[in-house]
């Protein structure tokens, strides 16, 4: 399999660690969710957030994976919608510095902004603002956007827009590329549940859940009796389990992957980063066990720190870790 696109909301992740989860509270925020939020309730945050002197780095779901994929080595690409401010310009020129092919569709008004909190645990809560992200239509996609690559990964965040993503997942069709989906949030999925199971039914060839997804989309009480039902629905399906690693199921072919214990700083993008490495392994034909074991290497490695700007030394080990994994 060649290169992959990204399709996804394009947003600046603003990150913040908090000392305790009262501050969620007191915010409205529910631990461990990403919440939509207006432009009062952005501005509310972001001035809470300032004593915390929290950072920035390029975010959204499907860039991050992206991401990964980028600081393994491949040329992936992306699609999203920024503003013409020093958000938009900061994501264009982070992504494009990390390695990443942008076709970003340019807007009047404020790029989206996840404002991310990090718990003492690790977890994260978004309180994200969308901006000119969510004004994103079918009309800006160009079947030119796609030509070069082989598959194209959608994040589920984008599924509220059916117009959009009907249309990005027909083109994908059309150019002859795979079709990849991130269920994104469990609430995501319940709120919109029967349009996404369309989507999978008449387009998609990979999976990606996590355990509390998997239930909610299929409806069953186990992740593996969820695996067994994705896997009848699509090419791969790919359940993710936290600390207790994850599973992936192509036709009659299953297997897990142990998560190793590592410290955990930040969760922020460990899905996304999991997907990135996934894929890695897919571009260079690995076995379905060789791909879920990159994907864990790439995750273990990204929630060791703050956001997802891993260093030089942290990327060259993770190159090896994979390298050694894909050689066995």
């Amino acid at each position: 399999m060649g290169k992959i696109i990204g399709l996804g909301n394009a947003l600046v992740d603003v990150l913040a660690p908090i000392s305790d989860d009262s501050l969620l509270s007191s915010l409205g925020l529910q631990k461990g969710m990403m919440q939509l939020v207006d432009g009062a309730r952005a501005e509310e945050i972001a001035e809470t957030l300032q004593h915390l002197h929290p950072q920035r780095a390029t975010g959204g779901s499907a860039g991050n994976a992206m991401l990964a994929l980028a600081g393994l080595g491949d040329k992936p690409g992306f699609i999203g919608r920024v503003g013409r401010d020093e958000m938009g310009r900061f994501y264009a020129r982070s992504a494009s510095e990390a390695g990443i092919e942008m076709h970003l569709v340019e807007a009047d008004g404020p790029s989206g902004v996840a404002y991310t909190l990090v718990s003492p645990d690790g977890e994260r809560t978004f309180g994200t603002s969308l901006g000119v992200a969510a004004g994103m239509t079918a009309s800006d996609l160009l079947p030119e956007m796609l030509r070069g690559y082989s598959l194209l990964h959608v994040e589920g965040y984008l599924v509220q827009n059916h117009d959009l993503i009907e249309t990005a997942l027909g083109m994908a069709r059309r150019e002859r590329l795979r079709v990849s989906i991130d269920l994104a949030s469990a609430n995501v999925v319940r709120a919109d549940l029967d349009f996404f199971r369309h989507l999978v039914e008449h387009y998609v060839d990979v999976v990606f859940a996590n355990e509390e997804e998997s239930l909610a989309f299929t409806g069953e009480a186990t992740p593996e009796a969820a695996l067994a039902s994705l896997a009848r629905q699509c090419d791969i399906a790919v359940v993710k389990l936290g600390a207790q690693g994850a599973m992936a199921r192509c036709g009659d072919e299953q297997t897990r992957v142990a998560a190793r214990r590592v410290p955990v700083v930040d969760t922020t993008a460990a899905g996304d980063f999991f997907a990135g490495g996934f894929f890695f392994g897919l571009a260079h034909r690995a076995t379905l066990a060789q791909c879920l074991q990159c994907g864990a290497a790439a995750s273990e490695q990204v929630i060791q720190i703050v956001g997802t700007r891993l260093s030089q030394p942290a990327w060259l080990g993770l190159r090896k870790q994979i390298n050694e994994i894909l050689s066995r």
